[in-house]
């Protein structure tokens, strides 16, 4: 089954996973609910703190989530890419530029290969679960952190 991820015109905020709506503040810079979660911020408004039930931990210099509710997460050993969330492990491409895979989740991404437009399910898996959606929109967000950083250096 094939889930299609849509982005505003201008193709830079995730709008939809599926049939889940990500909304934005007035602006437009931060998710404010994804799907009936809303999304919490630290005081400020930097670093996201909680999306619905799930609660983000950062390590000590508050760089990095260490861990998302009861699942840890783990990174490279360089520790500069996220490789599993809890029972989600993620793959990348042989450059390590784009995430490949959520757990059981393959990506798709558009012609010019700088965003992903889908999420491909296996044949036995019905739909997305909210775990799904959730570990979904928080790799794109951990990623688009890391791209808007690695812009600013």
């Amino acid at each position: 089954m094939r889930i299609e991820l849509t982005y505003d015109r201008l193709g830079s905020r995730l709008r939809t996973i599926g049939n889940v709506k990500i909304d934005y503040d007035r602006l437009g810079s931060r998710a404010s609910r994804v799907g009936s979660w809303p999304c919490d911020y630290d005081m400020l408004g930097s670093r996201l703190r909680r999306v619905g039930p799930y609660e983000l931990s950062y390590d000590r210099l508050g760089s990095r989530i260490s861990s998302v509710g009861a699942w840890p997460c783990e990174y490279d050993m360089l520790g500069a890419r996220l490789r599993r969330i809890g029972p989600y492990e993620l793959t990348a491409d042989h450059l390590g530029s784009r995430v490949r895979t959520i757990g059981h989740l393959a990506l798709e991404y558009d012609r010019l290969g700088s965003r992903a437009c889908a999420v491909h399910l296996p044949p036995e898996v019905a739909g997305l679960s909210a775990h799904d959606v959730f570990v979904i929109f928080l790799v794109h967000h951990v990623v688009e952190q890391a791209r808007q950083h690695a812009a600013r250096s």
